[in-house]
């Protein structure tokens, strides 16, 4: 069974704003919203993804 303390995130593209990703995240670790760089394939590049709620 998951743990409360690890959330599922969905990270949206800053350029195309899709919802490329799903990714899980610690709350405990981490309580802001997460930034990664990841491969946007509309747009073909890797760009800035960030969380949305």
């Amino acid at each position: 069974m998951a743990s409360d303390k690890r959330v599922a995130v969905t990270l949206e593209c800053t350029e195309c704003k899709r919802r490329n990703y799903i990714t899980n995240k610690s709350k405990v670790n981490d309580r802001e919203r997460i930034e990664l760089k990841k491969y946007c394939r509309w747009d073909r590049k890797h760009t800035v993804h960030k969380e949305t709620r």
